[in-house]
């Protein structure tokens, strides 16, 4: 059920890294690949599915984690990597973990267009790089282009496992 003009469909484009990229494409390649997978999984679920904790007691859900990696684009990359404070969209010190939290009044609309905000964000400040060892110094401390790219495809990794566990658990769908 498409719900909005910004809930994925099942006609999301994924497309396989370059096998002789060079590393800045390979790896830029590799992050966009598993931005379409968390896509895939989220694709043609309405309100309540993308909301289910589908593994109780755990409050991870759908939305959860498109809001949460909306707060991994944004905290490790997007801000950082053009040297602005990041403030979270979701979250505060107080309550580290509302990206899963109070999701029954989330607007889905809402979520996915912070979401491809910072994709875009991203995107942008990694088309300004030429190297994997030009420096972004950010909140967390300076870091390689090349460490950020790969924490990020590693944040995508772990959350897309979790993505399949939940979308199997909600109507079985399973695979990529």
């Amino acid at each position: 059920m498409n719900i909005g003009s910004l809930v994925p469909t099942a006609d999301i484009p994924r497309r396989d890294p370059d096998q002789d990229g060079d590393e800045l494409t390979v790896l830029t390649q590799f992050l966009d690949y598993h931005r379409a997978t968390l896509r895939l999984k989220c694709a043609g679920l309405g309100p309540a599915d993308l909301k289910r904790a589908s593994a109780p007691p755990s409050r991870l859900t759908l939305l959860g984690l498109v809001r949460h990696l909306t707060e991994v684009e944004l905290g490790w990359f997007s801000q950082p990597a053009r040297g602005q404070v990041y403030t979270p969209t979701y979250s505060s010190a107080e309550r580290p973990d509302d990206d899963f939290d109070d999701l029954d009044s989330a607007d889905i609309d809402s979520v996915w267009t912070a979401y491809e905000n910072a994709v875009t964000a991203s995107r942008s400040t990694t088309a300004g790089f030429t190297s994997g060892d030009e420096t972004v110094t950010g909140s967390k401390g300076p870091r390689s282009l090349r460490w950020l790219l790969v924490h990020m495809i590693e944040e995508y990794a772990r959350h897309n496992g979790h993505a399949d566990l939940l979308r199997e658990a909600i109507d079985g769908a399973r695979g990529e």
